[in-house]
């Protein structure tokens, strides 16, 4: 064979090499297994410990597996719980697992030393076993973690805001943690459950486990924009954890109404057209934009303004428009009540104007002229009929 076929039938081969390997099936699985995914464990003296196994069926037709704990120390207690109550034999189903659970009750003294349990599993076509290291230390130091899920919060001065906090107990006993938090002046603080409204001082953690709590944080509604932060700190038998979250207040625009140097009344004429002027302010820290005037006054009567609308207003200033009332031609003379309101996307102001409503003085000549004719009239009754 020539030299150059050599080669070329070398790299056919190389070629083919990898494809062939990758077309063997893979290596099977079968049998009884008992597995865990911390098959050495920690625990301290004095306390119960629970281990979670599984008893897995690869291949094998079902049959139920006699349960066991071999190596058990001298004083401990093992129990093999499955469903959460004690069991002494498990059947899986082919190809599937069932879920156990190894509970060790350790008493207070017991030798520091390491120890080694097997838990068993046997039936009449295959059997298992699994040995579980336990290291026993003494009690650890409690532990406090606190995390903020969203640390900062946006809004106006009538926000309220709500953060979420997981306070964590990351040592070897359970614990009651208690919460604080430290505000600007005059800011409202409250802790509350997670998913619910009961005010809270403190909650039980157990030992590795976690809880979700909810801080309120309500500013003053006079509060100027600015960032403020607010310091929590949760504290368990000897030990504190802290953590910081912050407010980012935004201005907002504040209206009052009020009428020409500050007057609150006014007068009309019945049917007839009267300009009451009105001053819209903004007391608040943002501008107010688009304000929209609108009124409210007895049946009959008609109340527009001039200008319809404010474009924009801006803190500390504010803008006088005109008020035009026509009262109803059928209004008696007297006090009536008409409600002003300015409004800028969910900023709203009202206020009550008294207008007190004359008659027209045509009516009033009209009548002045018909009460002299009545006079004329019975002048002149009087006068003929007197000299008879």
């Amino acid at each position: 064979m020539r030299a150059l076929d050599v080669a070329r039938l070398a790299f056919v081969l190389t070629l083919i090499s990898p494809l062939a390997h990758a077309a063997e099936p893979a290596r099977e699985i079968k049998g009884l297994y008992l597995m865990t995914d911390y098959p050495s464990v920690t625990a301290r003296p004095g306390t119960t410990s629970n281990i979670s196994l599984r008893l897995q069926d690869y291949g094998l037709a079902p049959e139920p597996y006699q349960l066991s704990v071999a190596g058990v120390p001298a004083g401990w207690t093992a129990t093999l719980l499955g469903g959460g109550q004690p069991v002494a034999a498990a059947q899986p189903a082919p190809d599937a697992s069932v879920s156990l659970q190894l509970r060790l009750e350790i008493p207070n003294g017991a030798d520091l030393s390491q120890q080694t349990i097997t838990v068993k599993a046997q039936g009449q076509g295959a059997s298992a076993e699994l040995p579980i290291t336990i290291a026993l230390a003494k009690e650890l130091p409690a532990k406090l973690t606190v995390t903020p899920t969203l640390p900062s919060l946006r809004g106006s001065p009538k926000s309220n805001f709500d953060y979420t906090l997981a306070i964590k107990n990351d040592s070897g006993r359970d614990v009651v943690a208690s919460f604080d938090a430290q505000a600007p002046s005059n800011f409202e603080i409250s802790f509350a459950e997670a998913y619910g409204t009961q005010e809270l001082s403190s909650i039980p953690i157990k030992a590795g486990e976690s809880k979700d709590i909810k801080l309120k944080v309500r500013p003053p509604s006079t509060v100027d924009a600015g960032h403020f932060p607010v310091k929590v700190t949760v504290k368990a038998e000897d030990v504190s954890a802290s953590t910081e979250v912050a407010l980012d207040v935004v201005g907002q625009p504040q209206l009052q109404i009020s009428g020409r140097d500050g007057l609150l009344s006014a007068r009309a004429v019945a049917g007839q057209q009267s300009s009451i002027p009105v001053v819209v302010t903004n007391s608040g820290t943002a501008p107010a934009e688009n304000i929209v005037l609108a009124a409210t006054a007895p049946t009959g009567w008609k109340v527009t303004f001039e200008p319809k609308t404010i474009d924009r207003l801006v803190p500390g200033k504010d803008s006088e428009v005109q008020a035009l009332v026509t009262p109803s031609d059928k209004s008696l003379a007297g006090d009536y009540q008409a409600t002003i309101r300015a409004t800028s996307r969910g900023e709203s102001a009202s206020s009550q104007f008294r207008i007190t409503v004359g008659t027209s003085t045509v009516w009033g000549i009209a009548g002045a002229g018909v009460i002299g004719i009545a006079l004329l009239l019975m002048l002149g009754a009087v006068a003929r009929f007197g000299r008879r």
